[in-house]
């Protein structure tokens, strides 16, 4: 494995490659999110569409969700064991080799077992990404640098569905995965002969391993796991229906989808980056690192949860429902931008991957729960009402949701503090020497 000298944040050198090496987790992420929503678009009008209802599609999501979930057990600990070149490389072939194979597939229970591995394996980006960006940038910036990463998900809905319905259109849906899936190994390629991990965080991994139970057991992970049940399916929702949402409701085509959708993942996109900014500002202007986070998400927890709880009672119209949708996609991409910069705040570097692969553990179990609950909802209501009335209803219901995750992280979760008894299984001469006085208070976080 190659290695840097000793990680020093002020080298113009180490300045350079850090940029490098989170351009691999942008696009990594950006690939994930468009192996993960093609099927979403090409399915929701033309030939697929007709093979797959909005019940089938809602079990689908479900299918996806649970490989997403039981990945998420294990597949931090596997990176955090494997470091962050191979493990990465490993989740980003698993999940392009399943994405491509769904051109191959005819029937749902086909899509339904490819959108599985397809969990599985792309469950593994968020704990590589968060733990090359710890590796990479001092705590004053990861929340600036994860919004960064994290963005690679907005640029993707971004732009998967004028690619994905313009390829649908043009060669058909089978050569559209293929396209997408070529692109992956490409990137691969590129991730796999350029990355390499700072000597400083090399030495950091060969500290002793903190045991899954500790982790599992301490009062950040399992609040904060808790909160993902409820607050990230907010962002699977908004990514995999609003294509339906919008035919549904407004009865649009394809084509006027795959352009007019790209408004509310742009803005999230702007909610990636500000909301990293908003954070590194406060903290320059004096508030500490832990209050600046929690101030943060706060603010766009907040601003999330009214924006689908109010407006059903404001749209009027197409345009109105994704100005509402842009709204909840920012405020979401601002809050996880901070929520991602957690598990650096409270545990050793050596388990941040494995920290975050257990919280998303919430977010697969959330989603593949509320992603077959709103399927159910959306046929229910709209047989006995209309489209409309069974969109807003959930909408509303995930407006609810927003808020009890704010909750648990504000007021249950516990302070954003290293946590001491973690640091005792980590060599004294890696993370141990960086703790300040105000972390070391943090004995009441476990």
């Amino acid at each position: 494995m190659k290695q840097v000298r000793s990680l020093d944040y002020t080298d113009k050198n180490i300045y350079r490659a850090r940029w490098l090496m989170l351009s691999f987790a942008l696009g990594a992420t950006i690939l994930n999110y468009v192996d993960r929503l093609a099927f979403n678009y090409l399915s929701a009008a033309g030939e697929l569409r007709h093979l797959i209802s909005n019940e089938a599609f809602g079990y689908i999501g479900t299918a996806f969700f649970i490989g997403y979930t039981v990945s998420n057990l294990f597949s931090g600990f596997i990176i955090d064991k494997l470091g962050t070149r191979l493990g990465y490389a490993c989740c980003m072939a698993f999940w392009t080799t399943a994405s491509l194979l769904q051109a191959i597939a005819t029937l749902p229970i086909h899509f339904g077992i490819l959108r599985t591995l397809l969990g599985i394996g792309e469950a593994g980006n968020w704990p590589a990404a968060i733990k090359l960006t710890s590796e990479w940038f001092p705590p004053e910036e990861r929340s600036t640098a994860m919004g960064i990463f994290n963005s690679g998900a907005s640029i993707g809905a971004l732009i998967t569905p004028p690619l994905a319905i313009w390829l649908g259109e043009k060669y058909g849906w089978q050569i559209a995965f293929i396209v997408i899936g070529v692109c992956g190994y490409l990137l691969l390629a590129l991730f796999w002969f350029n990355y390499y991990t700072p000597k400083r965080t090399i030495k950091e991994s060969k500290a002793r391993i903190i045991p899954p139970l500790k982790l599992i057991r301490t009062r950040f992970v399992s609040w904060f796991t808790l909160s993902k049940v409820f607050m990230d399916p907010i962002w699977y929702f908004i990514t995999f229906w609003v294509g339906r949402y919008l035919v549904d409701v407004y009865g649009w085509n394809l084509k006027k989808i795959g352009w007019f959708v790209m408004i509310p993942f742009f803005v999230a996109e702007l909610g990636n980056i500000l909301g990293g900014l908003f954070t590194q500002f406060i903290i320059r202007k004096g508030i500490s690192i832990p209050k600046a986070r929690k101030i943060s998400v706060g603010l766009f927890g907040t601003m999330l949860g009214l924006s689908l709880i109010l407006g059903p009672l404001l749209i009027s119209s197409a345009m109105v429902a994704l100005a509402i949708l842009s709204i909840a996609g920012f405020s979401y991409a601002a809050y996880t931008a901070n929520t991602m910069a957690f598990p650096a705040d409270v545990v050793p570097q050596s388990a941040t991957a494995s920290v975050w692969g257990v919280a998303s553990v919430g977010a697969g179990l959330g989603g593949a729960i509320f992603e077959f609950l709103s399927g159910i909802a959306v046929k229910n209501i709209s047989e006995a009402h209309n489209y409309a009335t069974a969109y807003n209803t959930v909408f509303i219901g995930y407006g609810i949701m927003a808020l009890v995750a704010l909750i648990i992280v504000l007021f249950l979760m516990g302070p954003l503090v290293k946590n001491p008894e973690l640091f005792e299984y980590i060599d004294d001469a890696g993370f141990n020497t960086t703790l300040s006085d105000e972390h070391m208070v943090a004995k009441k976080i476990t």
